[in-house]
């Protein structure tokens, strides 16, 4: 199963999936914005990358607008090379308004990991040579005051199912790219990536995630984030 095939199959899988309060509305971007996903599946995960790098899921400012992860617009429309049609989630939160690429608010998460992406590489093709960027949770969640809640945060209940379709789809994804390692982006993507491929051998680390939530990230992410990768392996130049 390709890349995009698995994307659409896990969009498919979660829509269905029901979350009670404090969780009032959820965003499938993976449905409403799955043109501008496929494009950044199509455009960069058709070759063999070395190095999976996983998130956690989308930000309401980032791939919930955008379709693609860490998906700042600026960053996606001015350095991937992405615009395509959003539409709108079915259920939308008043204080969070999709707009797509006509969002003005921006994703601080996304400008440090493209723009390190950017800075080290130069071009998308040398960055996407070595790396893919994926979510390991499509869906975005948010409370009732238009506060963020992430995957971790969710009940017993409304987390096994959902961690069980999102573990089947990052395994496929695996199967299909056949990278060398798996980075999880943050601590809970690196334990959802252990325990989702647990059974597969693959080499699974971690790096920081550049969130501006966490103070460490705020003291220079790039730097951290590249001491994490030499001590994964992976040879910057």
């Amino acid at each position: 199963m390709n890349p995009v095939t698995a994307a659409r199959r896990l969009g498919a899988d979660v829509d269905g999936l029901r979350f009670a309060p404090p969780v009032t509305h959820v965003y499938n971007p993976l449905d409403y914005a799955w043109a501008p996903h496929r494009e950044y599946l199509r455009r960069y995960a058709g070759g063999a990358p070395e190095t999976l790098l996983v998130g956690m899921n989308p930000g309401p400012w980032g791939m919930a607008q955008t379709g693609v992860p860490f998906g700042d617009v600026e960053m996606v429309r001015g350095w991937l090379g992405i615009e395509a049609p959003v539409a709108r989630p079915r259920l939308e939160h008043p204080k969070r308004p999709v707009l797509g690429f006509a969002c003005r608010r921006g994703e601080v998460s996304g400008r440090r990991l493209w723009g390190w992406a950017r800075e080290r590489f130069g071009t998308p093709r040398r960055f996407f040579a070595r790396f893919l960027v994926v979510n390991y949770c499509p869906l975005c969640f948010l409370e009732e005051s238009g506060r963020n809640r992430t995957p971790d945060r969710l009940p017993a209940a409304e987390r096994e199912p959902l961690f069980a379709a999102c573990d089947r789809a990052l395994a496929r994804t695996v199967a299909a790219l056949a990278p060398r390692r798996v980075l999880g982006v943050g601590r809970f993507a690196q334990m959802r990536a252990q325990a989702a491929l647990a059974a597969t051998g693959i080499e699974v680390g971690g790096v920081p995630h550049p969130s501006p939530a966490s103070p460490a990230a705020n003291r220079g992410w790039a730097a951290q984030m590249e001491a994490a990768l030499r001590r994964a392996g992976v040879r910057l130049g």
